[in-house]
């Protein structure tokens, strides 16, 4: 079953113009032909009827009942064909809806955007690391990583400073993220926290991905006056940053670090 966020439904809604019980410029025979084509679902089937007849009733409810890679499918079919069309008949293009209806086929094939997202959370009562975790989880509902690269660099440099703190390890107002990740990666070894040859080079290579970070986070986010990075690239990152989060919590909450294990998502607490 998908469930669509409130803004994602506008995004749909306004995409295929489904208004007054419409859906593009579908007939109830092309429509059918359509989804059938694109899903091998028949819309006609009365479980999409429950609420309405209307075509725009019936998608609402096939969005209702379906998986995300079923409804992303049809989306994606739908972007495709509303885009030739509107290219054949010469008529405008939208091109920031397009986009947004694009982000979101692409996330329903893909399922979760970010698997790992819920890591993204403060390890201390800092108001300021509380907010920044809840502006990111924001940016990733919204389809939008590529909008929140730099306060995922932020937020890095808050999480290794919180973990060399309790580790005892010290460090500079301006260590570089790669420098703290380095310096908590060291102090874990001696620990002999990490116990195979296989997770120690995989963290070696974490190290390079972190080291890269600082060039994105200066060159190519919203921290300053840059083109930013694009959408796909955008996620691979936050998909290989939050993996590494997700493996550092998981082993500190093994060995027992307060720190990380009474660490609890708060993202409603400073809207």
């Amino acid at each position: 079953m998908s469930k669509l966020a409130y803004i994602e439904n506008k995004v749909t809604e306004q995409f295929l113009v489904m208004e007054n019980g419409y859906v593009l410029d579908f007939s109830d025979r092309t429509f059918a032909a359509f989804v059938g084509d694109a899903v091998g679902i028949d819309i006609n089937d009365e479980k999409y009827s429950v609420v309405g007849s209307s075509k725009a009733n019936r998608l609402r409810q096939f969005i209702k009942l379906e998986p995300d890679y079923t409804v992303g499918k049809l989306f994606k079919s739908l972007h495709e064909y509303n885009l030739g069309e509107r290219t054949r008949k010469g008529n405008e293009v939208n091109t920031a809806l397009f986009e947004q209806f694009h982000k979101l086929s692409e996330r329903l094939l893909s399922g979760s955007i970010i698997e790992h997202i819920d890591v993204i959370q403060a390890t201390n009562e800092d108001k300021d690391f509380h907010q920044l975790a809840r502006l990111i989880k924001e940016s990733i509902e919204k389809n939008e990583p590529e909008a929140a690269l730099d306060r995922l660099h932020v937020f890095l440099v808050k999480f290794l400073k919180e973990l060399c703190d309790s580790h005892s390890v010290g460090y500079s107002k301006e260590e570089t993220v790669n420098a703290l990740y380095g310096k908590y990666i060291k102090v874990i070894k001696s620990k002999g926290f990490i116990e195979s040859e296989m997770a120690e080079k995989i963290i070696q290579f974490s190290f390079q991905v972190i080291r890269a970070f600082n060039d994105i986070r200066n060159n190519k986010s919203f921290a300053h006056d840059n083109p930013v990075l694009n959408y796909d690239e955008s996620v691979l990152i936050f998909a290989n940053v939050t993996s590494t989060v997700k493996f550092i919590q998981s082993m500190e909450t093994k060995h027992k670090n307060k720190a990380v294990v009474e660490a609890k998502p708060d993202w409603d607490l400073f809207k």
